[in-house]
């Protein structure tokens, strides 16, 4: 039978919105990409985390570029235009509604916990939405009301560029995440807010001290929802030990990502990466942050992936490998499916989850 997983991250709103805006691509099964409904079947892949993703309006090249060294040269990334940052957000957004509404009931929109679970024992796909940096919300965070009301029921602060709100850690390798100053007040309220409304805050692409303002300010679990240990692949968007400590600490989660360049002790982009190496940081992960800690955030169509996986239908070789590293039955159902409902079970608010209300703890 194959493994059951809910994965934390991906990015197939914007490969849809990039080439397929009516989502019908998503519900047939094609040879671009990672992940459609058929591939996700196959693998066992039960529903996950769906982001919006705000791309620089310049052409550039894909991530930053790698030098003849291994190292890593952040590109120059700017703050994004509001208007347009939520713009298409909306249009991303929509596109999971349709690709829910084309579905004829195979894809659910989840707004809860409970949401999954009926999903799951329906056979339907669960996808929950998510934003990946929070530019489409502005400096009084009326569009943080509309987008939970929508359906968005997580969210990064940044992503590896500034905003009103904090700092995204830039791409360097090898680097530490101490790049740049923390959250700024307005930050801070949006935090607040997410706590309030019972929205998960994803420190995924946060740079340190913006980190330590989210412990610090944040009465949820704290979550990374594609990151890995930094103490392996010294990259400045995987997390150090101590981060580690507080995630755990907090009750919180961090979803193992795919992506090679965040695997590999060299930080190269190299298809041809062991799935050893994802499971030695799964180790390090499970050190560290315990059996309840750990899980997926692939990064599926937003990264180069191990080819032993390739996509979505890949993951049950990522379940062998850690059948093979000694992962019992029980860790393995955890890590693949169990953690990430059981942690949004302990941030999403059932008052909220059910009439969307909630004071805001702004003015």
């Amino acid at each position: 039978m194959t493994q059951r997983i809910f994965d934390g991250h991906n990015d197939v709103l914007l490969r849809l919105w990039q080439r397929d805006r009516t989502g019908a691509r998503f519900l047939s099964e094609g040879t671009d990409g990672h992940l459609d409904l058929p591939r996700a079947r196959r693998g066992g892949l039960a529903g996950g985390l769906f982001a919006t993703f705000v791309p620089d309006a310049r052409p550039a090249a894909e991530g930053p570029a790698q030098r003849a060294d291994g190292s890593l040269a952040p590109p120059s990334l700017a703050a994004l235009d509001h208007e347009r940052a939520l713009a298409v957000t909306l249009s991303q957004l929509a596109i999971a509604f349709r690709v829910e509404r084309a579905s004829a009931g195979a894809v659910r929109i989840c707004r809860s916990v409970a949401d999954i679970a009926a999903a799951h024992a329906e056979g339907r796909f669960a996808m929950m939405l998510h934003l990946e940096g929070a530019e489409a919300i502005g400096p009084d965070l009326d569009e943080l009301e509309i987008l939970v009301q929508a359906g968005v029921r997580s969210l990064g602060l940044v992503w590896s560029r500034p905003t009103i709100f904090g700092h995204g850690v830039p791409f360097r390798f090898p680097s530490t995440p101490d790049i740049g100053e923390g959250l700024t007040e307005r930050g801070i309220a949006l935090v607040k807010a997410c706590n309030a409304f019972g929205v998960m805050v994803d420190v995924s692409h946060l740079n340190e001290k913006g980190f330590w303002d989210v412990v610090a300010v944040s009465d949820a679990p704290i979550v990374a929802t594609h990151s890995n240990a930094h103490v392996i692949c010294p990259v400045s968007r995987n997390l150090t030990d101590a981060q580690m400590d507080a995630i755990r600490d907090s009750e919180g989660l961090a979803g193992l990502n795919f992506a090679t360049f965040f695997l590999r002790e060299d930080g190269r982009r190299h298809a041809e990466t062991p799935l050893s190496l994802m499971t030695r940081h799964l180790d390090h992960l499970l050190e560290k942050l315990g059996p309840r800690g750990v899980a997926f955030g692939s990064d599926f169509d937003g990264a180069l992936v191990p080819a032993a996986i390739g996509d979505a239908a890949g993951l049950p070789h990522l379940v062998a490998a850690m059948e093979q590293a000694g992962y019992g039955a029980e860790l393995i159902d955890a890590v693949c499916y169990r953690n990430w409902l059981d942690v949004l079970a302990r941030t999403l608010k059932a008052d909220v989850q059910h009439s969307g209300t909630a004071a805001l703890p702004i003015g």
